[in-house]
């Protein structure tokens, strides 16, 4: 079973996704007159700029009384922050510089700054063709633009399919075993306690719909976020006098492996840009369509705005969290100079914080892992029962799946944190990397439709359009 799973994975993860990722970014980047880099100053003034500028959500009003049908387009912004901020900007980062090298960092900045534009591609894009259901929220994400823009229910239903999977696997399973893992291995927590503790907590939060896990990301992300920041920048001050040799080392070895070493320096330039690559698109999610999805609920926004708060999220997910990760283990490893063989993964990023600030450094990645985990846990709640209400509409004409949906997914949490994961954690990459194939191929399809923001236009703040079909 798991030499299929391995077989599969390096099928859909195979260096011809790299590149569909790639150009996709390439290609929205061409069209948007490379607004990431050139329009830096607006889509930063619009989102994290405008936080304490923001009005308190007031909903629609043609749909009053209906408070958790809406969230404000800052927690649409921290739910999608928690639904990408997780393992990967920890485990993820850590593996992908052990096996490809240091130049994996530069071709995770590239993933990013492409990934930034497609990230609001598909945001925009799921603003654009949102729609109300009877009960008053939301219905928004890749399955809708599918159906709604390029016409194909049937792309809709295999996307939605696949989401669904992932919730199950990627979502709840492999994040709660990592926080089981996680806690076993700094508090001594045995597995069976964690998964009652975990399992009630998550409970507690996603059965209070979006409104509450809207609240608790907004609280959770940026104090989480912050503290890590600001630790992995004591660590780097520290390390100062390697940051420029190690720069120098991940420029090098990104650009230079081919030439260097003929036959064997391209195997290790394939292996820089394809795990630089595949961590960095399983980090922020850009074109895996998550984000459309997580930002469907914000009121009183554009599809213009929303495309940058999620720029925004795949900006602080992988040029800030995972660039300090990286960073962090390539400056302490080449300040001591030996590395322990045995460690990888989140053992060598505890390692390199506990060497700078001893047992602090440990358990604040635990904490980290810990915290980041939980959050991406119940995004993807949501981001799962999105799908399947839309798969029980269009498959058998009403919302069947709606009871049984969070117990099933409190059940893969509960699972996930006592079981060996190594075939789901594989199986569930490869229903990310199918997630990605019909978003990217209507991303590319509907080009045309992605309303792309003027530079140096600023927008409105006053001016509430509303995209949805009544």
């Amino acid at each position: 079973m798991q030499q299929l799973a391995e077989t599969i994975h390096v099928i859909v993860w195979g260096p011809w996704t790299m590149m569909i990722f790639l150009a996709t970014g390439i290609w929205f980047t061409v069209k948007s007159g490379g607004f990431q880099f050139f329009g830096f100053s607006q889509w930063w003034r619009e989102t994290i700029g405008s936080i304490w500028e923001e009005e308190p959500l007031q909903g629609d009003r043609e749909n009053e009384g209906m408070a958790d049908s809406g969230i404000t387009p800052f927690q649409a912004a921290c739910t999608g922050l928690a639904a990408t901020i997780g393992t990967g900007n920890i485990v993820g980062v850590a593996t992908a510089l052990t096996a490809g090298g240091p130049g994996a960092l530069f071709w995770m900045w590239v993933s990013a700054f492409m990934g930034m534009m497609t990230a609001y591609a598909e945001t925009a894009l799921g603003q654009k063709y949102r729609y109300r259901k009877q009960d008053g929220h939301w219905m928004c994400g890749p399955m809708v633009y599918m159906e709604r823009g390029v016409g194909s229910r049937c792309m809709g239903i295999f996307y939605a399919g696949l989401a669904l999977l992932s919730s199950l696997g990627m979502g709840s399973m492999v994040q709660s075993n990592s926080m089981s893992t996680t806690l076993n291995f700094s508090a001594g927590i045995r597995p069976g306690t964690s998964a009652v503790l975990i399992t009630i907590l998550t409970a507690l939060v996603i059965l209070g719909g979006i409104g509450r896990i809207s609240r608790v990301t907004e609280k959770l992300m940026p104090v989480s976020a912050g503290i890590y920041v600001a630790f992995s920048v004591m660590v780097l001050f520290f390390c100062r006098e390697s940051i420029w040799p190690v720069l120098q080392t991940v420029f090098s070895e990104a650009f230079t492996a081919e030439a260097a070493g003929g036959g064997v320096g391209g195997f290790l330039l394939s292996r820089s840009v394809r795990y630089g690559m595949s961590r960095g698109v399983f980090s922020n999610e850009a074109g895996l369509g998550s984000m459309a999805v997580l930002h469907g609920a914000a009121e009183n926004t554009t599809p213009e705005k929303q495309g940058m708060w999620a720029m925004f999220e795949v900006f602080f997910d992988t040029i800030v969290i995972c660039s300090l990760t990286g960073l962090v283990i390539l400056c302490v490893c080449h300040r001591v100079g030996s590395v322990p063989a045995a460690l990888d993964g989140a053992r060598l990023t505890a390692w390199c914080f506990s060497r700078c600030l001893g047992a602090l450094g440990e358990r604040l990645v635990s904490g980290a892992m810990t915290v980041f985990a939980f959050a991406t846990i119940i995004a993807w709640y949501y981001l799962g029962r999105q799908t399947a209400s839309y798969l029980g509409t269009r498959i058998f004409g009403r919302e069947i799946w709606m009871g049984w949906y969070p117990v099933l997914y409190l059940a893969a949490v509960f699972a996930g944190c006592i079981c060996r994961l190594d075939v789901v954690w594989m199986v569930s990459d490869v229903w990310n990397g199918l997630m990605a194939w019909p978003n990217l191929a209507a991303l590319w399809i509907l080009s045309r439709q992605i309303p792309f923001c003027q530079r140096e236009n600023h927008i409105d703040k006053n001016v509430k359009r509303k995209y949805h079909t009544t």
